[in-house]
């Protein structure tokens, strides 16, 4: 798996992560790590742009679910009383974590495990900056 990150600029400072590759058992630690050195260099909002990620399996799935955990924020509305009450209204999307260009397969493997109801996803890369 490659990573290439680049910034963007919207209402504040995006991190796009475009993965190459899938992701695995093999590679999530690498894309963890990768967010955390991102995180400890100031990175608060970040796009994952996933169009050349054929496959994410369980641990890829978790690796995710790490990241999404990593950039949750400490306020009211991102607390565990907010988040469980947005999920069953359908309310809450993670405001600091979103996903771009999905393929197909992936887009199903997020849909069946129940990411898309809190990740936003997006086909836009202009519009998917603007939403942070």
């Amino acid at each position: 798996m490659d990573i290439l990150i680049s910034t963007a600029q919207a209402r504040v400072p995006v991190t796009v992560f475009r993965i190459r590759g899938e992701i695995s058992a093999a590679t999530a630690d690498q894309l963890h790590e990768s967010a955390e050195r991102a995180y400890l260099a100031g990175m608060r909002n970040l796009l994952l742009d996933l169009a050349e990620v054929p496959f994410v399996s369980s641990a890829g799935l978790r690796a995710v679910h790490r990241l999404y955990m990593l950039l949750r924020g400490d306020s009211a509305a991102e607390g565990d009383q907010a988040v469980q009450r947005g999920l069953r209204d359908g309310s809450f999307k993670a405001p600091h974590f979103k996903l771009l260009n999905p393929t197909p397969d992936v887009r199903e493997v997020l849909k069946v495990s129940g990411f898309d109801m809190f990740l936003e996803i997006h086909s836009d890369l202009e519009r998917a900056v603007a939403s942070f």
